[in-house]
C-alpha cells in the first residue's frame, strides 16, 4: 500500500504540490497566531474559598468558620485535597481537584456545597469564591510611585482608580492591592466621658451606623414636571461625624465630639511591600484569569496603564517589578534559535554527504514543511508555542529528515546503476518504493513509541504532553511526507550531474574506516557480541551513581527569595527587616533590581501571614555579570549574606514556588508534614523533625512552623461574677471586640471612593493588660459602668499563629531547602535520620512531600510507562519484519542505546529525573530506527546474493553470507551514517544551548546523543555479526539437512 502511495504521489506531481502550497499557507497562519507562553500551566485545578472574620484569633477563625467548612467541602466530586487555613481574622479553604475537571464546573459544585455549609457558621459571615484565576496567575505585578504623594495618598489611587481600570483588561481575573496605607475614619472615644454622660459604648456604633445614609422618597410632581425625591445624610468627612448625636437633654444635645475624637489614620495592615530596600510602596499584582495566554493579558494590562497615565496626578506613575512577558520573550527566543541552528546542522549534514546541493534540497525543504505542519496541528489542538512544545519539534528535527536522505541516496545508487535508455522518472519511483515502505515503518515507530509519555498524569503530564504532541505531529508530518512529497521533490530536483557513490570523497572515507572493522568483526563475531554484552553490563555502574529528582531546575531569569520568621512578629519589625534584607540583595552587581512582600495581598490567592516575606529579584543580563558567576553562585553568595537571627531562608524561582505551593503546600524542594490530632503535640514533633533533618549532608535550611509560637492577650470571663451583674457573655464579648479590636461600623461614601469608620478606646488604655483591665469598662442590667478586670482574668499567653489542616486533619509541615544534591539521594538519607531520632506517638505520622512527592509518583507510572513503550517498538517492527529474529536484533540495539545515554549522563553530572525519562523513550524509537536501516540494506544485499545462487542452482555459502555483510554494511554506509549524523547534529544545538529552558531540554537531549552514539556502533559494529551469526547457522542447518542420507521407502508387498 505504502509503495502504491509512493507511485501515486510521483505521478500526481501538481495535486501534491498544490496540497502542500495549502498546509504551508495554514502552518504559516498558525504560526502568527498561535499563542507564546513560557511554560505550559502545570498548576492544578483549584477553587479558593475566601472568608473575613475580622479580629478574631487563628482558633476561633478555625473552630467556627475553617473547620465546618473543610468537613462539608470533603465530598465534593473530583476534588483531590481540601487544605484549610487559619490566620488571623480570615478562612482560606483551597479544595484541588483532579486532571482534567472543568474549573468553572468545580467552582460550581463547591458552590452548591457552600449553601449547606454557611448554615453551621456564626451569623453575618459570608463564604466567598477566589478569583477565577490560575494556580500560576501572577503575571505582572507593579508599583505606584509618587515623591510628593503619602502612601495613603496612592493607595487610595490603587485602590478606586488604576485597580478598576486595569481590571477591565482582557484576561484578567482581580487586580490585589498590597503596601501603603488604607485611609479609615477613626473614632475614639474617651471611656471616662461615655461613663459620665451615661452612654454605652454600643450606643456610639449605633448612632455613627445611623448617620450614614441616604433615601429616596419616590417622586413629586410639580408644575407638570416630575421630581425625584432624595434624602441625603452620607457622612462626608470628619465634620460631619463630630456632629452625630448620641443623645439630647432638655434640648442640649450631646455629640460625638463630645466624648470621642475622631481623626483620619490608617486601617489595619496585614501586608506591605519594599523597592530595593529604599522604603514601603504601594504595589498591586495581576491575576490572569484560568485558560487566558499569559502575554495578552500582560499586554492588555500594558495598554491599559499607557490608557490611563494621563489621568494620574502629576508626579505619579507605575513601574513593573514582575513582568513574566520578559521570561516567556526569553524563553521562546532561545527555542527558536535552536531551531534555526538545527535547521542549518541538517541542511549542511546532507550537503555534506550528498555533494549534490541539488538532491540536498529534497531534505531542506521537506524540514520546513515538516515543522509547519506540526504548527498547523498544534494551533488547531490549542496548544501554546511554548519551550516544552517547541522542544518537541527541536528533538524530532533530526529525525524528521531520515527517509528523505535515504531515499535520495538509494536513487543517486540506481541512477548510477540504471541501464542506458531507462526514463528517470521511473528509476526514482522505483528507488523510492524500494526503500519507502520501510521507512516509512521506522519513523512510524519513532512516533508510535513516543505515545507511553501521553499517559504522564499531574504536573509531569502537563509539562510534558504539549513536548509528546508536536514530536509526534512532527514525526507524523515526516513519515507521511516521506511517501507524498518526497517523491515529487526527488522528480524535480535529483538531476543533473551526480556524483558516483564510489568516487564521493565522504562516501571513500567511511568505507576506508568501516571496511576493516568489519572484516575484523565477521572474523570474531563471537568475541564482538561478548565485548557488546560486557559493555552493556559494565553500565550498571554509572546508573548506580547517579542521583534523581523530580525535574532540573527551570532558569526564570528571576530568582525568588522566600525566607520566613519566627511567628509574632509585628508589621513594622517585618517592614524594618524586609528593608534591611532587600538593601543587602540590591547590593549585589548582578542585580537589577529587589521587590520584596511581607505578609498578604488583599486577594483570596495569597495565604501568606505576616512572618513569611517574598522577594522577587530581577537579575541583569548574564554579559553584565561578574567573570565566573553563575545562578547558583549567585544564590551561595545571597545566602551567606542574609543570615538573620531567628530567620530561615529559602530560594526558588516566581512560578516554581506558586506551583510548589499549590501542589502540595510546601514552597521548597523537600518538605515534611506531620499530621496528627493535637497541636502541641504537633509542634513538638515538627521541632523533633527539623531537628533530625538539619544534619543531613546537604541541608541548607530547615525549619519547621511554629504552632505554638503566636502571642496572645486572653481575656477570661468569671461567669459567677458576670451573673451577679447581670452581664450577658454577648454583651461582655461586643465590649471586648469593640473597644479593643475596633469594630469598622460603617462606610463612608465620598464620590467614587469608599473609606471605613472605627470605633475604638485609645492606644494608650489597651497598650497592656493592667490598662485593659482597668480602664475598659463594660455596662451592667442597670446601666452601671464596670472595670473589665473585676469581671475578667486578663493575662498574655502563647498559642497557634496560624492553623493548616488538610482533609479536615491538623498539620504541621517542615521545610527543607537543600544544595548540591540529588533529590532522591537525599530524602533517603533524611527518612532514616528521622525514623532513628523521632518517635511517633500513636494518631500521628510524618509523609514526605515538595517535588520529591511529585518524583515518587512520577517513578510509579515510568514503571508502566516504559515496558509499555517497548512493548510497542516490539510489535511495530515485527509487522515491518513478519519474522522475529530480524525484530529481536533490531530490538537489541534498544538496551544498547541506553549505554551510551547513562555514561553521558554520568560524565555531564546530571540526575534521573522525568526529562530523563522522556530522553530515553524518544531515544528508544530513535534507535529501532538506525536497526531498521541496517537491516533494510543487509536483507536486500542478502536477498539479491541468494536470488543469483538460486539462479545458478546453487546453495548459499559462508562466504556468499560474509560478501552480502560486505555490500550491505560496507557499501551502504553513508546512508546509515547520514541519518544518524543528522540525528545527533539535530540534538547538538540543544545540548549547547544556554538560556531560558535549556536545563529541561538538555536533559531530553543528552540521554538521546549518548544513546545515539552507542546505539551506532551497535549498529554498524554488533548488529552485522549477530546477522552474520544468525545466517551462518541457518545455512549450517540447511547444508545438513541436504547431507542427510535419504529415507528407504518400504514397498508396498506384491
Amino acid at each position: 500500500m505504502i509503495g502504491r502511495i509512493i507511485e501515486l504521489s510521483a505521478r500526481n506531481v501538481f495535486l501534491v504540490l498544490l496540497a502542500t502550497l495549502f498546509v504551508v499557507g495554514a502552518g504559516v497562519v498558525a504560526v502568527l497566531r498561535t499563542p507564546l507562553d513560557a511554560i505550559p500551566d502545570l498548576s492544578d485545578v483549584q477553587v479558593i474559598v475566601y472568608t473575613e472574620y475580622p479580629g478574631q484569633a487563628p482558633q476561633v477563625v478555625e473552630d467556627q468558620v475553617t473547620y465546618p467548612l473543610t468537613t462539608a467541602l470533603l465530598a465534593v466530586p473530583r476534588s483531590k485535597v481540601v487544605r484549610g487555613f487559619s490566620n488571623f481574622g480570615v478562612s482560606y479553604v483551597y479544595v484541588v481537584f483532579e486532571d482534567g475537571t472543568d474549573l468553572y464546573w468545580a467552582r460550581s459544585r463547591v458552590l452548591e456545597y457552600l449553601n449547606f455549609a454557611q448554615k453551621r457558621l456564626p451569623a453575618g459571615l459570608t463564604p466567598s469564591l477566589g478569583p477565577d484565576a490560575t494556580g500560576v496567575g501572577w503575571v505582572y505585578q507593579y508599583v505606584v510611585v509618587g515623591a510628593q504623594k503619602t502612601l495613603a495618598e496612592l493607595r487610595t489611587l490603587q485602590d478606586w482608580l488604576i485597580r478598576y481600570a486595569l481590571t477591565k483588561a482582557e484576561g484578567v481575573a482581580e487586580i490585589a492591592s498590597v503596601g501603603g496605607f488604607v485611609k479609615q475614619y477613626q473614632v475614639v472615644v474617651d471611656p471616662q466621658r461615655l461613663q459620665a454622660y451615661g452612654i454605652p459604648l454600643s450606643k456610639v456604633t449605633q448612632a455613627i451606623r445611623a448617620s450614614n445614609t441616604d433615601v429616596g422618597g419616590r417622586t413629586v410632581e410639580m408644575t407638570e414636571t416630575e421630581y425625584v425625591v432624595r434624602g441625603h445624610g452620607y457622612l462626608k468627612g470628619i465634620p460631619d461625624l463630630e456632629q452625630i448625636v448620641l443623645k439630647a437633654e432638655r434640648g442640649t444635645p450631646v455629640l460625638l465630639k463630645d466624648v470621642a475624637r475622631v481623626e483620619l489614620g490608617p486601617d489595619e495592615r496585614r501586608g506591605l511591600t519594599d523597592l530595593n530596600g529604599e522604603g514601603e510602596v504601594v504595589s498591586g499584582i495581576v491575576l490572569q484569569r484560568d485558560g487566558a495566554n499569559a502575554l495578552n493579558v500582560i499586554s492588555s494590562v500594558k495598554e491599559k496603564i499607557q490608557e490611563i497615565s494621563g489621568s494620574l496626578p502629576e508626579g505619579v506613575s507605575i513601574k513593573a517589578v514582575y513582568d513574566r512577558s520578559d521570561l516567556i520573550y526569553s524563553a521562546i527566543d532561545n527555542l527558536k534559535n535552536t531551531l534555526i541552528e538545527e535547521s542549518i546542522i541538517v541542511a549542511l549534514v546532507c550537503v555534506v554527504f550528498l555533494l549534490h546541493v541539488r538532491s540536498a534540497l529534497v531534505a531542506i525543504i521537506t524540514l520546513p514543511v515538516g515543522i509547519l505542519i506540526a504548527f498547523a496541528i498544534m494551533h488547531a489542538l490549542g496548544i501554546s508555542s511554548n519551550i516544552m512544545s517547541l522542544g518537541g519539534i527541536a528533538i524530532a528535527l533530526g529525525a524528521m529528515v531520515d527517509a528523505a536522505i535515504v531515499m535520495i541516496e538509494n536513487a543517486h545508487k540506481h541512477l548510477e546503476r540504471a541501464p542506458e535508455g531507462k526514463p528517470r522518472r521511473e528509476i526514482l519511483i522505483e528507488a523510492a518504493k524500494e526503500v519507502g515502505p520501510a521507512l516509512f515503518f521506522s519513523l512510524l515507530i519513532i512516533t508510535v513509541s513516543f505515545l507511553p509519555v501521553f499517559t504522564l498524569e499531574a504536573q509531569e503530564g502537563r509539562l510534558f504532553k504539549p513536548l509528546a504532541y508536536t514530536k509526534t505531529f512532527a514525526m507524523a508530518a515526516g513519515a507521511l511526507l516521506s511517501i507524498t512529497l518526497v517523491p515529487v521533490l526527488m522528480i524535480f530536483f535529483v538531476r543533473g550531474r551526480i556524483l558516483p557513490e564510489r568516487k564521493n570523497p565522504v562516501n571513500r572515507f567511511l568505507i576506508w574506516v568501516y571496511r576493516p572493522v568489519i572484516e575484523t568483526v565477521l572474523r570474531w563475531r563471537k568475541l564482538t557480541i561478548a565485548v557488546a554484552l560486557v559493555a552493556l553490563g559494565v553500565s550498571v555502574w554509572p546508573m548506580t551513581k547517579l542521583g534523581s529528582e523530580f525535574m532540573p531546575t527551570l532558569n526564570e531569569g528571576t530568582l525568588f527569595y522566600m525566607p520566613i520568621t519566627l511567628p509574632g512578629v509585628s508589621i513594622t519589625k517585618a517592614a524594618e527587616l524586609l528593608q534591611t534584607q532587600n538593601r543587602i540583595i540590591k547590593s549585589f552587581p548582578e542585580v537589577e533590581s529587589v521587590y520584596g512582600k511581607a505578609g498578604r495581598a488583599a486577594t483570596a490567592t495569597d495565604p501568606a501571614p505576616t512572618e513569611m516575606f517574598e522577594t522577587i529579584i530581577n537579575l541583569k543580563p548574564e554579559s553584565e555579570w561578574r567573570p565566573g558567576m553563575t545562578a547558583d553562585k549567585l544564590v551561595s553568595e545571597m545566602s551567606q549574606a542574609l543570615q538573620f537571627p531567628g530567620v530561615s531562608n529559602a530560594w526558588t524561582m516566581p512560578i516554581r514556588a506558586r506551583i510548589d505551593m499549590l501542589s502540595t503546600g510546601i514552597r521548597t524542594p523537600v518538605g515534611v508534614k506531620v499530621f496528627g490530632p493535637d497541636l502541641k503535640e504537633l509542634d513538638r514533633l515538627a521541632k523533633d523533625v527539623e531537628r533530625a533533618v538539619r544534619n543531613v549532608p546537604g541541608t541548607t535550611s530547615a525549619f519547621a512552623e511554629r504552632l505554638g509560637g503566636g502571642y496572645y492577650l486572653e481575656i477570661q470571663p468569671d461567669r459567677a461574677i458576670l451573673a451577679r451583674y447581670g452581664v450577658m457573655i454577648q454583651d461582655f464579648q461586643d465590649v471586648v471586640a469593640t473597644a479593643l479590636g475596633g469594630e469598622t461600623v460603617t462606610t463612608t461614601v465620598e464620590g467614587r471612593e469608599r473609606f471605613s469608620v472605627n470605633v475604638r478606646y485609645p492606644r494608650d488604655l489597651r497598650s497592656d493588660p493592667q490598662a485593659i483591665a482597668r480602664e475598659i469598662l463594660v455596662p451592667t442590667a442597670d446601666g452601671a459602668m464596670v472595670p473589665l478586670g473585676q469581671l475578667a482574668a486578663v493575662q498574655l499567653t502563647q498559642g497557634p499563629p496560624s492553623i493548616r489542616t488538610e482533609d479536615a486533619q491538623l498539620v504541621a509541615y517542615v521545610y527543607v531547602d537543600l544544595r548540591d544534591r540529588d533529590i532522591g539521594g537525599y530524602v533517603a538519607d533524611a527518612q532514616k535520620a528521622v525514623a532513628e531520632q523521632v518517635v511517633f506517638p500513636p494518631g500521628y505520622r510524618a509523609v514526605w512531600s515538595g517535588q520529591f512527592e511529585y518524583m515518587e509518583r512520577a517513578k510509579a507510572k515510568l514503571q508502566i510507562v516504559i515496558p509499555v513503550t517497548l512493548l510497542i517498538i516490539f510489535v511495530l517492527l515485527y509487522l515491518n519484519f513478519g519474522r522475529l529474529t530480524e525484530t529481536l536484533i533490531v530490538m537489541l540495539s534498544v538496551p544498547f542505546a541506553l549505554v551510551g545515554g547513562i555514561w553521558l549522563m554520568w560524565w555531564l553530572g546530571f540526575n534521573l529525573s522525568v526529562a530523563v525519562a522522556v530522553g530515553f523513550i524518544a531515544l528508544a524509537g530513535v534507535a529501532a530506527e538506525t536497526g531498521v536501516v541496517m537491516l533494510i540494506y543487509l536483507d536486500h544485499a542478502l536477498h539479491e546474493i541468494t536470488a543469483q545462487r538460486q539462479a545458478e542452482r546453487r546453495l548459499l555459502t559462508r562466504e556468499d553470507v560474509f560478501a552480502a555483510i560486505m555490500e550491505g554494511a560496507v557499501e551502504r554506509v553513508r546512508p546509515k551514517m547520514m541519518t544518524v549524523v543528522a540525528i545527533m547534529a539535530g540534538l547538538l544545538p540543544i545540548l549547547w544551548s544556554h538560556g531560558t529552558g535549556s536545563e529541561v531540554m538538555q536533559r531530553i537531549a543528552v540521554p538521546m546523543i549518548g544513546g545515539m552514539i552507542s546505539s551506532t556502533v551497535l549498529t554498524l559494529i554488533v548488529i552485522p555479526a549477530i546477522y552474520a551469526e544468525i545466517n551462518l547457522r541457518r545455512i549450517r542447518k540447511k547444508a545438513r539437512q541436504n547431507e542427510a542420507p535419504p529415507v528407504a521407502v518400504p514397498q508396498a508387498a506384491e
